[in-house]
């Protein structure tokens, strides 16, 4: 099993002058799921090299045992700072693709050519494309085989509204995720704010927020190893 894992190069939060990024767990919790099945992991970005990390998602309320396990691994870590261009890959090296999420995606990977044209592919070749938090908003300008939008009529979740206003960022973000993709025709629900909650339709796998990542990346590994016996 080969995983490609998309992290976005964006770092500026809007005009607010702080920083944004990756969300941490949201990179560990699916890594070490995916390491557990003994998957092959490349990490990349629109830029390549280190990508920036939201220095929120590092503070102490936020870490969990797999974020300080990830920050303890040199290995990874090492993979981290090194993460290949994403103009670079090819869906034909790859099982599944999974897009952590954080801020940062909404303003570099929602418009990144490359990305679209990637997630497309993916999904061209019957491939599992699975993203959370704030990364289902990359799928808002991806397109299916026929034409119309990816998530159209697709059972689909992602951040609510509620939790970007929880966090005090409804005025900062250039689009609101749950908003996209209900305007696009997805089948949107969610679950209780900072719960779990993952959706499963087809060949689209999508988490609510971070506390959704393991289980996205769980389900993900399941239905590969169920398309393996398929086949």
């Amino acid at each position: 099993m080969k995983v490609l894992m998309v992290l976005t190069s964006h770092d500026t939060l809007g005009n607010t002058g702080r920083k944004t990024g990756f969300w941490l767990e949201e990179l560990a919790a699916p890594y070490y799921a995916f390491k557990a099945a003994g998957a092959e992991i490349v990490l990349a970005s629109p830029n390549g090299g280190q990508p920036p990390l939201d220095p929120k998602s590092n503070e102490p309320m936020f870490q969990t045992d797999l974020t300080r396990r990830f920050e303890a691994d040199a290995q990874a870590t090492a993979q981290l700072a090194e993460t290949v261009r994403l103009d670079s890959v090819s869906q034909a090296d790859f099982d599944t693709v999974f897009y952590p999420g954080g801020h940062g995606p909404l303003w570099d990977l929602a418009e990144d050519k490359n990305s679209i044209a990637l997630i497309e592919s993916f999904i061209a070749a019957g491939k599992h494309v699975a993203l959370v938090c704030h990364a289902p908003g990359v799928l808002r300008h991806v397109k299916a085989p026929n034409g119309r939008p990816l998530v159209e009529g697709k059972k689909v979740t992602g951040f609510t509204n509620t939790e970007e206003e929880g966090v005090g960022l409804t005025n900062v973000v250039p689009f609101l995720v749950e908003d996209v993709l209900k305007a696009l025709g997805g089948i949107y629900s969610s679950g209780p704010d900072w719960g779990s909650y993952v959706v499963t339709d087809g060949l689209l796998i999508t988490g609510q927020n971070p506390a959704s990542s393991a289980q996205a990346a769980e389900k993900l590994v399941a239905e590969l190893n169920r398309s393996t016996q398929v086949a």
